[in-house]
């Protein structure tokens, strides 16, 4: 434990922690929730990629079908997330517990009475809620309808399903973040996860090998964006303290030598991959950059008379971001990526890897931040990050995690020196504050929490929870406002 005299964390600094609905409640056909599209996603291992299977298969297990059980016992993690100080908790709204199939005309009520009880639990202990809109849980009955975001019609379902959430939490929630992660569908694996696109309903296929369409991704994302400009004109008009945010991968990417053509590809990798979705998100236009790149790879963009406008109208008032990891760029082609770099790219000879090849790079933070904050000049919010890794319960109990401790530990000292430098950073929610069910892999082995949840990969475990040392780590950072880590 390092202890310091003085903080450079601002007094309303928001320590907290983060999960996500469809990888932590569970009760996947309870109270009238419908089928989300991470609810189709068999279980699967770090190598063996998850399958997307259209139909249930009775002999499969499905993680997601259970998670945590968080579903029926927030009210003991919210406490366990009291206990240790959190000032706010970011958790997602699964948009089948309204909305069942997605296009239904009227909410179902038991799953807006469910996320009130979740919110009021946490204002019981003074948690500030920060409530991501859609978190990899696009009704599945909207793929089949529509095929989700490649659809104009998504806009006005999406709407509905804001207007119904806007008006039933005023004045109990503050923060929202309208997509997660929304530049993961620059990448083919972000077109089922975040956008719902599943180009072939019949029949199973492996989550990292869906058949790929660019044209359908960015005409999706431009629907995606007008959707997210909507829902801030229509947030402020319900509730003009509301606070809208996007949320993105922050992809951190340096030239893999000072040779100009590594420099030049780290250059476009950064446009496309880290830039171009914020830049329309906060700046309210696409950027000088698109055009050449959406010519380049023959993708057209539909827009409608008035898109412009919308974009303009409807821009961000702070960016949440998550960050776990960095990469390289090259321009030898013979230079292959490492099996973890799932955000492209090649590896960094001058870092190390977690367990599943993810590159750490506490530094990257840092860059991240003053990158950020220097293009846009907004509030920032780190919403996603830590270290996914095999914990082992030791025979008396104790789960000595001093590797994740080290990890984050060495993250918050690069927020500290971004503060430093200038940066106005809001929040920090690490990632699977409790363990929850991985999002890529869909495996429970890898643990991101402060809380073990008694849980495993064949099925096993009856969910009780158990602290782990780096909770009692943490809970001593946000009692020092991070003078103590």
């Amino acid at each position: 434990m390092i202890k310091k005299n003085t903080t450079v964390f601002p007094e309303n600094f928001m320590w907290g922690g983060a999960i996500a609905a469809n990888q932590a409640e569970g009760a996947w056909n309870v109270d009238g929730k419908g089928i989300s599209i991470s609810d189709i996603c068999t279980g699967g291992k770090f190598g063996h990629s998850k399958k997307i299977t259209p139909i249930i298969d009775e002999n499969t297990f499905y993680p997601s079908h259970e998670g945590i059980q968080h579903y029926y016992r927030f009210k003991e993690d919210i406490k366990l997330f009291h206990e240790m100080g959190f000032k706010t908790f970011r958790f997602s709204i699964n948009w089948t517990r309204i909305f069942p199939n997605g296009d239904e005309l009227e909410p179902n009520e038991a799953g807006l009475k469910h996320y009130e009880d979740v919110i009021d639990e946490c204002l019981k202990y003074g948690i500030e809620p920060l409530v991501t809109i859609s978190h990899y849980e696009v009704p599945f009955g909207l793929t089949k309808k529509c095929n989700s975001w490649e659809s104009r019609e998504m806009i006005t379902y999406f709407l509905n399903y804001c207007n119904a959430i806007f008006n039933r939490y005023k004045g109990k929630v503050k923060y929202w973040l309208t997509f997660n992660e929304i530049n993961s569908a620059i990448e083919p694996m972000g077109a089922l996860l975040n956008q719902g696109i599943l180009n072939d309903i019949k029949k199973p296929t492996l989550f990292m090998d869906q058949p790929d369409e660019p044209q359908q991704r960015f005409q999706g994302l431009h629907h995606m964006f007008l959707g997210s400009a909507l829902a801030v004109k229509m947030a402020k008009e319900i509730d003009p303290s509301y606070q809208i945010g996007n949320m993105m991968i922050y992809m951190a990417s340096y030239p893999l030598t000072p040779q100009p053509d590594d420099v030049i590809a780290n250059q476009e990798y950064n446009r496309i991959n880290n830039y171009l979705c914020t830049d329309i998100q906060v700046k309210g236009s696409y950027p000088y950059y698109a055009k050449s790149y959406f010519k380049k790879h023959g993708i057209s963009i539909k827009s409608e008379p008035g898109d412009d406008e919308i974009l303009r109208n409807g821009t961000v008032d702070f960016i949440s971001f998550s960050y776990y990891m960095s990469t390289c760029q090259t321009s030898d082609s013979s230079i292959k990526g490492g099996e973890g770099n799932i955000l492209g790219g090649v590896t960094n000879p001058y870092l190390n890897a977690s367990d599943w090849g993810w590159q750490i790079d506490p530094k990257g933070l840092r860059y991240a931040l003053n990158d950020l904050y220097d293009r846009y000049n907004l509030p920032l919010m780190v919403v996603e990050n830590g270290l996914g890794a095999k914990d082992k319960v030791e025979d008396d109990g104790a789960i000595n995690d001093d590797y994740r401790i080290d990890y984050l530990r060495q993250h918050i000292e690069q927020m500290e020196e971004a503060i430093k430098d200038g940066v106005n950073l809001l929040a920090y929610t690490p990632w699977g504050c409790i363990d929850l069910v991985s999002a890529s892999t869909g495996e429970y082995s890898k643990r991101y929490g402060f809380i073990y949840v008694d849980r495993h990969d064949d099925g096993t475990g009856d969910f009780s929870r158990k602290k782990k040392k780096s909770f009692e780590w943490y809970k001593k950072v946000i009692a020092s406002n991070g003078a103590i880590r």
